[in-house]
């Protein structure tokens, strides 16, 4: 088993975001539970989610949908022993002034944050194929098919 990735969002609002995630991450092989807790609004839900995790025995990593004041990754990466990837959907609405919360963490704290749903996927794919020889591979096989793509790409240009 390669492992858990564990989607929490901050609201139903970023459903469609974290979704993108789940979607980059069947990519790989991987499945991502789907969780909604807020840090502002549910302290007590979300650290229950979290203890009931972190009693598995199972390799997870944690990816955590919350944008305007981002508590909800500081607030599961203090709480938990796997690593938080922190991937806040971009808003309009604060020309992006809003990704500062996900950025700057107190000490102790240590949420990765990734700005795209893709990149998120892939970051917490790489953790989990630590111990995963599989989905190592799989990993390969992607980035394998990136460079074809730029090489295919390069080839159809140069000789247009």
């Amino acid at each position: 088993m390669a492992g858990q990735v564990i989607i929490i969002m901050g609201s139903k609002s970023d459903l469609s975001f974290a979704q993108e995630i789940g979607k980059e991450l069947a990519g790989f092989g991987l499945e991502a539970e789907f969780r909604i807790a807020s840090a502002h609004k549910s302290a007590a839900h979300l650290l229950k989610i979290l203890a009931d995790y972190e009693m598995t025995d199972c390799p997870r990593v944690y990816i955590t949908v919350a944008g305007r004041s981002n508590a909800l990754s500081g607030m599961v990466d203090a709480n938990v022993s796997a690593p938080v990837i922190a991937c806040p959907p971009y808003s309009d609405r604060f020309a992006g002034a809003d990704l500062f919360s996900s950025l700057r963490m107190p000490g102790g704290v240590a949420a990765l944050t990734v700005l795209e749903p893709g990149a998120a996927a892939l970051a917490a794919a790489k953790i989990l194929a630590l111990s995963d020889p599989g989905l190592r591979e799989r990993i390969v096989k992607f980035q394998q098919a990136q460079i074809e793509r730029i090489l295919t790409d390069d080839q159809e240009l140069a000789t247009s």
